[in-house]
């Protein structure tokens, strides 16, 4: 079975589109996907990249519909704009680290998006922090107190740091024996890649 690499950030707007489609797309093309959620706004902000300018509002508008357009191509939905960016960005991402250690963290993600991009409710406060955890049998508050231990840290800026080797610049990204593909529209390729 083929391996690909899923370097991602909740707090990704367009990664809402490979979440949401994963797991069916591991099924159907029998490779894993290993999840490593990172700090794309790290690395942005050491471009300078801002993703949503506040002074392009026609790129602003053209990515919201994209994105509303793409789900629905897909066969899902997507309302948007929804609350952006992120009030608790390190947090979402580290309790998804922390999820992926044990199990459950895959579902915390595609839940924590479904909630963000068909609910408009922001990852990792309330009221969808309590309601995924309730949803997936967690006791909320062990977790947020386990998602900010030093090892989840430091787990998060290894993957950041990886990340970087790989010259990844944001999120979702792919990556397959070193080659990089990013943006949701890319899965499929790294997947062809994947099975030289």
């Amino acid at each position: 079975m083929a391996d690909v690499d899923f370097f991602f950030s909740i707090g990704s707007t367009y990664t809402y589109l490979s979440v949401t489609r994963i797991l069916d797309i591991e099924k159907k093309h029998q490779i894993k996907f290993n999840w490593k959620p990172f700090s794309v706004r790290e690395i942005m902000k050491e471009m300078n990249n801002i993703p949503f300018p506040k002074d392009k509002i026609n790129k602003v508008n053209y990515m919201w519909r994209d994105i509303e357009r793409r789900a629905e191509g897909y066969g899902f939905s997507a309302k948007t704009p929804v609350p952006y960016p992120l009030s608790e960005f390190d947090l979402a991402n580290q309790i998804a680290i922390l999820g992926i250690e044990k199990e459950w963290g895959v579902n915390f993600v595609i839940q924590t998006y479904k909630k963000w991009f068909q609910e408009k409710k922001e990852p990792a406060i309330e009221p969808s922090i309590s309601e995924v955890c309730e949803e997936l049998g967690l006791i909320k508050d062990d977790i947020i107190n386990d998602a900010q231990t030093e090892v989840v840290k430091n787990k998060y800026r290894q993957n950041t740091n990886l990340a970087r080797e790989y010259k990844i610049f944001g999120s979702p990204s792919f990556v397959v024996n070193n080659e990089l593909f990013w943006g949701d529209d890319r899965m499929e390729d790294a997947i062809k890649w994947s099975l030289k």
